[in-house]
Protein backbone atom coordinates (compact mmCIF):
# COMPACT_ATOMS: atom_id res chain seq x y z
CA UNK A 1 0.00 0.00 0.00
CA UNK A 2 2.83 2.37 0.83
CA UNK A 3 4.42 1.67 -2.57
CA UNK A 4 1.16 2.41 -4.35
CA UNK A 5 0.70 5.64 -2.43
CA UNK A 6 4.31 6.73 -3.17
CA UNK A 7 3.80 5.86 -6.85
CA UNK A 8 0.67 8.07 -7.03
CA UNK A 9 2.49 11.02 -5.46
CA UNK A 10 5.43 10.73 -7.88
CA UNK A 11 3.12 10.28 -10.89
CA UNK A 12 0.98 13.30 -9.96
CA UNK A 13 4.13 15.45 -9.48
CA UNK A 14 5.35 14.64 -13.00
CA UNK A 15 1.95 15.24 -14.58
CA UNK A 16 1.57 18.63 -12.83
CA UNK A 17 5.07 19.68 -13.84
CA UNK A 18 4.32 18.75 -17.43
CA UNK A 19 1.09 20.83 -17.43
CA UNK A 20 2.86 23.88 -15.97
CA UNK A 21 5.65 23.72 -18.55
CA UNK A 22 3.10 23.39 -21.37
CA UNK A 23 1.20 26.48 -20.18
CA UNK A 24 4.31 28.68 -20.36
CA UNK A 25 5.21 27.69 -23.91
CA UNK A 26 4.26 30.32 -26.48
CA UNK A 27 3.39 29.03 -29.91
CA UNK A 28 5.95 29.85 -32.59
CA UNK A 29 4.78 32.08 -35.37
CA UNK A 30 5.44 30.72 -38.82
CA UNK A 31 8.48 32.33 -40.42
CA UNK A 32 7.85 34.29 -43.57
CA UNK A 33 9.49 32.66 -46.56
CA UNK A 34 11.39 35.10 -48.76
CA UNK A 35 11.96 34.40 -52.38
CA UNK A 36 15.27 35.35 -53.93
CA UNK A 37 14.60 38.33 -56.19
CA UNK A 38 11.29 38.93 -54.41
CA UNK A 39 12.43 42.24 -52.94
CA UNK A 40 10.49 44.60 -55.20
CA UNK A 41 9.71 47.97 -53.63
CA UNK A 42 6.44 49.90 -53.98
CA UNK A 43 7.40 50.88 -57.55
CA UNK A 44 8.44 47.37 -58.58
CA UNK A 45 12.21 48.08 -58.45
CA UNK A 46 14.42 45.18 -57.32
CA UNK A 47 17.03 46.49 -54.90
CA UNK A 48 18.90 43.16 -54.95
CA UNK A 49 19.59 43.77 -58.65
CA UNK A 50 20.71 47.36 -57.96
CA UNK A 51 17.55 49.11 -59.12
CA UNK A 52 16.14 52.26 -57.55
CA UNK A 53 13.07 54.27 -58.51
CA UNK A 54 13.84 57.52 -60.32
CA UNK A 55 11.19 60.19 -59.95
CA UNK A 56 12.83 62.11 -62.79
CA UNK A 57 12.92 59.23 -65.29
CA UNK A 58 9.73 57.61 -63.91
CA UNK A 59 11.31 54.16 -64.08
CA UNK A 60 13.59 51.80 -62.19
CA UNK A 61 17.23 52.65 -62.84
CA UNK A 62 20.64 51.51 -61.68
CA UNK A 63 22.03 54.80 -60.40
CA UNK A 64 25.64 53.69 -60.71
CA UNK A 65 25.16 53.37 -64.48
CA UNK A 66 24.88 56.48 -66.70
CA UNK A 67 25.12 58.93 -63.80
CA UNK A 68 27.64 61.27 -62.28
CA UNK A 69 29.35 60.11 -59.11
CA UNK A 70 29.55 62.60 -56.25
CA UNK A 71 32.13 62.19 -53.49
CA UNK A 72 31.95 63.73 -50.05
CA UNK A 73 33.78 67.02 -49.88
CA UNK A 74 37.02 66.96 -47.91
CA UNK A 75 36.13 67.30 -44.25
CA UNK A 76 38.73 65.04 -42.66
CA UNK A 77 36.38 62.04 -42.44
CA UNK A 78 36.69 58.79 -44.37
CA UNK A 79 33.57 57.64 -46.21
CA UNK A 80 32.84 54.27 -47.76
CA UNK A 81 29.75 55.49 -49.62
CA UNK A 82 29.17 57.74 -52.61
CA UNK A 83 26.23 59.61 -54.05
CA UNK A 84 24.98 60.06 -57.59
CA UNK A 85 23.19 62.60 -59.76
CA UNK A 86 21.33 61.98 -63.02
CA UNK A 87 20.33 64.64 -65.51
CA UNK A 88 17.38 65.05 -67.86
CA UNK A 89 17.18 68.38 -69.68
CA UNK A 90 17.11 71.18 -67.11
CA UNK A 91 16.38 68.81 -64.25
CA UNK A 92 18.67 66.78 -62.01
CA UNK A 93 17.92 64.09 -59.45
CA UNK A 94 20.21 63.56 -56.47
CA UNK A 95 20.61 60.16 -54.85
CA UNK A 96 22.51 60.98 -51.66
CA UNK A 97 23.82 58.43 -49.20
CA UNK A 98 22.58 60.68 -46.38
CA UNK A 99 18.98 60.99 -47.65
CA UNK A 100 16.31 58.30 -47.86
CA UNK A 101 14.45 59.93 -50.75
CA UNK A 102 15.96 61.41 -53.90
CA UNK A 103 16.01 65.19 -54.35
CA UNK A 104 14.89 66.87 -57.59
CA UNK A 105 16.67 70.03 -58.69
CA UNK A 106 15.87 72.36 -61.59
CA UNK A 107 17.72 75.09 -63.45
CA UNK A 108 16.29 77.99 -65.42
CA UNK A 109 18.69 77.82 -68.36
CA UNK A 110 21.89 76.16 -69.54
CA UNK A 111 24.92 77.23 -67.55
CA UNK A 112 22.87 77.97 -64.43
CA UNK A 113 22.96 75.95 -61.24
CA UNK A 114 20.30 73.33 -60.45
CA UNK A 115 18.38 74.45 -57.36
CA UNK A 116 15.79 73.14 -54.90
CA UNK A 117 15.37 75.15 -51.71
CA UNK A 118 18.79 75.40 -50.08
CA UNK A 119 20.26 72.60 -52.27
CA UNK A 120 22.39 73.88 -55.15
CA UNK A 121 24.30 71.83 -57.74
CA UNK A 122 26.87 74.08 -59.40
CA UNK A 123 28.60 73.13 -62.68
CA UNK A 124 32.15 74.17 -61.73
CA UNK A 125 35.24 71.99 -62.33
CA UNK A 126 32.81 69.12 -62.64
CA UNK A 127 30.08 69.63 -60.07
CA UNK A 128 29.83 71.07 -56.57
CA UNK A 129 26.81 70.30 -54.39
CA UNK A 130 26.06 72.78 -51.66
CA UNK A 131 23.41 72.90 -48.98
CA UNK A 132 23.13 76.47 -47.85
CA UNK A 133 26.68 77.77 -47.86
CA UNK A 134 28.32 74.42 -47.04
CA UNK A 135 29.93 72.33 -49.80
CA UNK A 136 28.92 68.71 -49.19
CA UNK A 137 29.89 66.86 -52.40
CA UNK A 138 32.05 67.27 -55.47
CA UNK A 139 32.09 65.24 -58.67
CA UNK A 140 33.28 65.13 -62.25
Amino acid sequence: MKKMFLFLIVASTFSCAKKVSQENVTPKEPQEKRLVGGDSDANGCKASAGYTWSTLKKECIRIFENSTKLNHAEDGKTYSTVSYVIFDGNKAELFLDTQKESILLERKSEGDSWVNGDWQLIPWKGYVLKKGEKILYTGE
